[in-house]
């Protein structure tokens, strides 16, 4: 008599089991292989959180220091070149660049380059270096050695001024 699986796990021989000349079912096609998903597309970041260093103190006192900046495009770089502010001042543009790509500070309901022209010169750096950190994507980086210990690090190359691709 042959030894089915609920026999060798202790179990007692069924009706079936008992039976052992019986004709057994056909087992069960397996499965067909399905294609394994498709690793997801790396989503493309657009927004990106900072906080700023000193944080901007709107009209009523009350300081915003978390924001979000969102990624330039090419028209955020241009409209601002026929702005007459940055043409009688090329310094201006990073301020207007900025009120268009920064899409929230604090609890302000909007963000306007007015904004970023009263912020401290402090937190103007920190947006104008972090405006290029993250629309460079990588380009200012470089892997570098260190000549004493030989440890890898990487600098950042600083680049032009904001604005200027």
């Amino acid at each position: 008599m042959r030894r089915t699986a609920a026999a060798a796990h202790g179990a007692a021989p069924s009706a079936a089991a008992a039976g052992a000349d019986l004709p057994r079912p056909a087992p069960a096609a397996a499965p067909a292989p399905t294609e394994a998903p498709a690793p997801e597309r790396e989503r493309l970041r657009t927004e990106f959180p900072f906080e700023l260093p000193r944080g901007y103190v709107d009209e009523s006192g009350t300081v915003h220091r978390d924001g979000v900046m969102r990624l330039s495009t090419a028209r955020d770089e241009l409209v601002p070149l026929r702005d007459v502010r940055v043409q009688e001042n090329p310094a201006y543009l990073s301020v207007v660049l900025l009120g268009r790509v920064i899409t929230r500070l604090g609890e302000l309901p909007m963000v306007h380059d007015g904004i970023v022209e009263n912020m401290f010169a402090s937190d103007l750096a920190f947006l104008q270096d972090f405006y290029r950190q993250i629309n460079a994507e990588g380009h200012t980086r470089a892997g570098v050695r260190c000549p004493h210990c030989s440890e890898p690090f990487e600098v950042e190359l600083g680049g032009s001024r904001l604005g200027e691709s």
